[in-house]
C-alpha cells in the first residue's frame, strides 16, 4: 500500500493568451511527489518545466491560466483555491528559490529586512525574535558573519552569497515543499556544490520535498531521486533519476544527454597545430582566413565577406616547434603583471581597506585562438576581463593589444581600440535594450562609431543575422519576442558588427539550456574558424572550457595558479585547487 504523495498533479494543462490566440504551454502533466523526496524537472527552454512549477503555487504570468487538471497539496486543490487560501500556502508551506538572485532581491532593502519580511508576513516571529531568526537563517545557509551581513545590501554580496540569501528566504518558514528554479545555474561549480550540499542537508533535516528545475543533467542525476523530462509542454519520460539518465528510452531524452557538455565531449575548435597549418596554407595561396573558409556557395559567401572586413583578417606568421610541426606565432594580447585593487568597507567600523582583486596576472591571447580563464566566484576572472575591455582602471601592470599599450590610452585611442574588442555577456535578455528592435540593437555599434550610412548598415545587419543563423525577418522583432538562444545569437551578431579581432565571452552560455548551449558553442567555433577571431572565454563551466579553448588559465584569489592546454589541465591537474574544481563538477563524484 503506497502512502499519499505530498504533491499530486493530475492532467494539468496551462495556456497563455497571446495576440495570435491561445497557446498551450503545458499539456496533460501528471506528477506525484512523496514527502522528503527530490524531483528534477529537466528540458530545454520552452519545454514547460518552469510553467509547471509556477502553476503549483499559482504564480503564473497575468496572461497564463490553468485550463484543466488538479494540483493536490495538503488535501486541497491549489488549481481551484482562492487567492486567500494561496496566500496562506505560499512561503509558509511552499517555498520558492528563483533563478536570478539579483533580479529577485530588492536592491533598496537590506538582506536581513527581506528575510524578516518572509517570517513576519506568515506570523512566524516578530520584533527581536525576528532579528535573531534572520541571523540564524543566514548562519544556517553558510554566510559568514551573519549579524553583520544581515545589515548589508544585495550589491555587497557575491553571487553565491545572494543565492544563499534566497535559500534562507525560501526555507525561513520550514515549508513542506521547496521549488528551486535553476538555483545554481549562474554559479561556479565549487560554490554550486557547497550550496546544493547545504540545501540537501537542510531539506533532509526538515523533511522537505524539493522540485528542482534544471537544464543540468549531471546535476539532476546527482541530486534528484526521480526525474521528469519535458518536451514542448508534455512529459515524455519519467522515473528513477539514475536509470533514466543512464539508459534513456525517449529520443528527446537521448538528444538532451548527447547535447550536454562533459569533459569527454568532442572538441569544437581546431588544435593549435591545425590553425597553424591553415594559416600556412592561406599565406601560401594569398587567401585570407575569412575568405579561405567560406566554402563554395551557400552561406559561406556572407561569412567570407565578413572575414575580409577590416580588423578580422590580419596576417599571422608561422614558426616551427622543435619537432618540426607548425605553430601559430604572434600574440594579439599580452597581459603582464596585471593588478587591480579596490577600496572596500571592512569589519563593523566600516573602515575602508585595500582589497587586491587581481594580483600580478600574466597571460597571452594568440591570434585566432581561445584562451579561457576559470575559477570560482571572486577569483578575479571577470575583473581581469573588465580591465582588458577598459571598463576597470588598471592599478598596475601592462596590457598590450596588437603591440599597443592600453594602459593610459586617451579617450580617442580608447574608442578606436573598442572597435576591435567586443563583449558577449551572460544574460542575453539583460544585454539587449528591450526598447530596441533586433535591427537597431545590432546596428547600434555601427552608429556609435560612425560606420557607414543607413543603407550599408541595413545590409550589414542582414549579413550578421545570416552569420549567426537567424532569419532576416527576425530583424523587426524585440527581445521579449525571442527565446534565450535567439537573444544570445543577436548579442553575438552585435559583437561582430564592427569586425572585431577579439571577442570577450563572459559566461556567454551559462544561462542557456544544454541544447541551445551546444548550438551556440558550435556557432562560436565556426565563427572563429571563418572570421579568424580570438576569444577570451570567462566561464565556470569546465566542460564548456575544454570544448572551446586552446589554453586554460586557472585563477584563485586573484592569481593564476595553473596554465596549460585543456587536455593537460583536465587530464592531469597539478594544483590541488584545479583538482577541487574538477571534482566539483556534477556527476563526477566517486561512485
Amino acid at each position: 500500500m503506497t502512502s499519499t504523495p505530498l504533491l499530486s498533479i493530475q492532467n494539468l494543462s496551462v495556456s497563455f493568451a497571446t495576440p495570435g490566440g491561445e497557446v498551450a504551454a503545458v499539456r496533460n502533466v501528471d506528477i506525484d511527489l512523496p514527502a522528503g523526496r527530490t524531483l528534477a524537472v529537466v528540458g530545454e527552454s520552452g519545454s514547460g518545466k518552469t510553467t509547471t512549477a509556477a502553476a503549483v503555487n499559482r504564480l503564473l504570468p497575468e496572461n497564463g491560466r490553468i485550463t484543466s487538471g488538479s494540483i493536490i497539496f495538503g488535501g486541497r486543490d491549489l488549481a481551484t483555491a482562492s487567492e486567500r487560501e494561496l496566500l496562506a500556502v505560499r512561503g509558509s508551506q511552499i517555498g520558492l528559490i528563483p533563478q536570478d538572485p539579483m533580479s529577485n532581491l530588492n536592491p533598496m532593502q537590506r538582506i536581513g529586512t527581506q528575510i524578516a519580511e518572509a517570517l513576519e508576513v506568515h506570523g512566524r516571529t516578530s520584533g527581536k525574535a525576528t532579528d535573531r531568526r534572520v541571523v540564524e537563517l543566514l548562519d544556517m545557509v553558510g554566510i559568514p558573519e551573519p549579524d553583520r551581513r544581515a545589515r548589508q545590501y544585495p550589491h555587497e554580496f557575491s553571487g553565491g552569497m545572494r543565492q544563499r540569501a534566497l535559500i534562507a528566504m525560501g526555507l525561513a518558514c520550514e515549508p513542506a515543499l521547496l521549488i528551486a528554479d535553476e538555483p545554481t545555474s549562474a554559479l561556479d561549480v565549487t560554490v554550486q556544490r557547497k550550496i546544493l550540499d547545504q540545501l540537501g542537508r537542510l531539506t533532509g533535516r526538515m523533511g522537505t520535498s524539493v522540485i528542482l528545475i534544471t537544464h543540468d543533467l549531471g546535476l539532476a542525476a546527482e541530486r534528484a531521486d526521480s526525474v521528469v523530462v519535458m518536451y514542448r509542454g508534455e512529459i515524455v519520460e519519467s522515473g528513477d533519476a539514475a536509470q533514466i539518465l543512464e539508459s534513456p528510452q525517449h529520443e528527446y531524452t537521448q538528444t538532451l544527454i548527447a547535447a550536454a557538455p562533459s569533459l569527454t565531449s568532442h572538441r569544437l575548435v581546431a588544435s593549435v597545430r591545425e590553425l597553424a597549418r591553415t594559416t600556412d596554407s592561406a599565406a601560401g595561396t594569398g587567401r585570407t582566413d575569412g575568405a579561405g573558409s567560406g566554402g563554395s556557395g551557400g552561406s559561406g559567401g556572407s561569412a567570407g565577406s565578413a572575414g575580409s572586413a577590416a580588423g578580422s583578417e590580419q596576417a599571422v606568421t608561422a614558426q616551427r616547434e622543435p619537432d618540426g610541426s607548425a605553430a601559430t606565432a604572434g600574440n594579439l594580447v599580452e597581459v603582464n603583471e596585471l593588478t587591480k585593487e579596490f577600496h572596500v568597507r571592512a569589519g563593523r567600523t566600516g573602515r575602508r581597506e585595500r582589497f587586491t582583486a587581481v594580483d600580478s596576472v600574466s597571460f597571452t591571447i594568440p591570434r585566432r585562438q581561445t584562451v579561457a580563464i576559470v575559477g570560482e566566484s571572486g577569483s578575479g576572472k571577470s575583473t581581469t576581463a573588465n580591465m582588458l575591455l577598459g571598463l576597470d582602471e588598471v592599478t598596475a601592470g601592462s596590457i598590450r593589444f596588437d603591440g599597443t599599450e592600453l594602459v593610459g590610452l586617451g579617450r580617442r585611442e580608447l574608442l578606436a581600440f573598442r572597435r576591435r574588442v567586443q563583449p558577449v555577456f551572460q544574460n542575453p535578455y539583460s544585454s539587449l535594450d528591450p526598447r530596441y528592435s533586433v535591427r537597431r540593437s545590432i546596428a547600434e555599434p555601427l552608429q556609435v562609431h560612425g560606420v557607414g550610412d543607413a543603407g550599408s548598415r541595413r545590409a550589414r545587419v542582414a549579413e550578421l543575422l545570416d552569420q549567426v543563423a537567424l532569419p532576416s525577418a527576425m530583424a523587426e522583432r524585440y527581445p521579449h519576442e525571442l527565446s534565450g538562444g535567439q537573444c544570445q545569437r543577436v548579442a553575438i551578431a552585435r559583437a561582430l558588427a564592427l569586425s572585431p579581432d577579439l571577442v570577450i565571452l563572459d559566461e556567454a552560455v551559462s544561462a542557456l539550456d544544454v541544447v541551445v548551449q551546444n548550438q551556440i558553442l558550435e556557432l562560436l567555433a565556426g565563427l572563429q574558424q571563418r572570421l579568424g577571431l580570438s576569444y577570451l572565454l570567462i566561464s565556470h563551466d569546465l566542460a564548456v572550457v575544454r570544448m572551446l579553448s586552446h589554453q586554460v588559465n586557472v585563477m584563485k584569489q586573484g592569481r593564476i595558479v595553473e596554465s596549460g592546454a585543456p587536455d593537460h589541465i583536465f587530464a592531469d591537474p597539478q594544483e590541488p585547487y584545479t583538482r577541487e574544481l574538477l571534482a566539483a563538477i556534477p556527476g563526477r563524484r566517486a561512485a
